[in-house]
């Protein structure tokens, strides 16, 4: 059997994991002495609520090599295949903490895969290898067609500040500046792994413009789901998707809430859109 592992800054539920038959393997958040899984032991009221009143930013963790060793020996004991899909390497050490686990395990059965990406850029790969799986492909197309997918992965989001990025490593100090200019809505991609700022934007009305555009000039590839996202205020998410339904058709889509492994990093009022262009 292929068992399809990934990590929670994929924004998968534990509901979701079981419905699509994957492992989430989770990443921890910590606040002062308290450390919490990411999706298991803190919801994302709490985390948000916390993130809000904190001095300061709570740090983020991988799970080390020894807990990867342990999720694939249990597959790998009972004769699965593992293809893991995990958050870029530029923005975690979970990828490499991966590698590590299966150079320990030395099988030839786990197959690592470096997304690039993270949140629903992550979640889109994800549902797409689980659909691969279901239809009967092995793990060596599996892997080959999800490594075509990842250039062709677009995420495109607005956040209300670049204040968590900055604080948190994933962003430079020039390119936070633009966060503290009043007035000013930042538009976010990951390209290549790493965050960039596409655009500065003034209110959500002009972001929203501007992130139809963008899928405009980077057409979607109905063949395939997109992946809708925010962090605790859905009703900016609700007028993004309104501002979509005329332009794009995609006969698939979900929407998740983005939970502390990446909400950490980009604060609540964000929103946006990841999926697989032409």
């Amino acid at each position: 059997m292929i068992r399809i592992i990934t990590d929670s800054a994929s924004d998968i539920t534990i509901e979701e994991a079981k419905e699509l038959g994957v492992e989430v393997v989770p990443l921890h958040v910590i606040f002062g002495n308290d450390v919490f899984m990411d999706g298991v032991d803190i919801s994302h009221d709490e985390f948000y609520k916390r993130l809000e009143e904190c001095d300061e930013l709570p740090k983020t963790s991988q799970t080390n090599p020894g807990g990867f060793v342990e999720v694939f020996e249990k597959y790998i004991k009972q004769g699965d295949e593992i293809v893991g899909i995990f958050i870029s390497s530029k923005l975690s050490g979970t990828y490499q903490s991966s590698i590590i686990a299966s150079d320990m395990i030395e099988d030839g059965k786990i197959h690592i895969i470096d997304s690039l990406n993270a949140s629903m850029g992550l979640a889109v790969l994800v549902r797409e290898a689980v659909k691969m799986r279901d239809k009967g492909k092995s793990v060596d197309e599996i892997k080959v067609e999800i490594e075509n997918l990842i250039p062709r992965v677009k995420l495109i989001a607005v956040v209300d500040t670049l204040k968590y990025l900055k604080k948190g490593g994933r962003l430079s100090a020039t390119s936070a500046i633009v966060g503290g200019v009043l007035g000013i809505t930042p538009v976010i991609s990951v390209v290549d792994g790493s965050v960039e700022v596409l655009a500065k934007t003034r209110g959500h009305k002009k972001s929203i413009k501007f992130m139809v555009d963008y899928m405009k000039e980077n057409q979607p590839d109905y063949n395939y789901a997109a992946d809708f996202a925010y962090t605790r205020i859905i009703k900016n998410l609700d007028s993004f998707k309104e501002s979509c339904k005329p332009e794009f058709q995609f006969s698939e889509e979900s929407t998740r809430e983005i939970g502390a492994a990446i909400g950490t990093h980009i604060g609540p009022g964000a929103f946006g859109v990841a999926y697989i262009s032409k």
